[in-house]
């Protein structure tokens, strides 16, 4: 069961990250943001979730 949380955590960090990459902040921001979810993989995450930026697909 540990293992498939782990997945799933890893799975969701890097689907962050990939969302952080594409927001139009600027590489300082995204780098701490990056940063956040990599070193504290569920906190990271959920702090991004509430307060990040989301990225911006296909939008003008």
């Amino acid at each position: 069961m540990k293992f498939i949380f782990g997945i799933i955590i890893f799975a969701l960090d890097v689907w962050a990250i990939a969302s952080i990459i594409n927001t139009n902040e600027s590489n300082g921001t995204k780098l701490l943001w990056i940063l956040l979810v990599a070193l504290l993989p569920v906190v990271g995450l959920i702090i991004w979730w509430f307060a990040g930026p989301k990225a911006n697909y296909g939008g003008s």
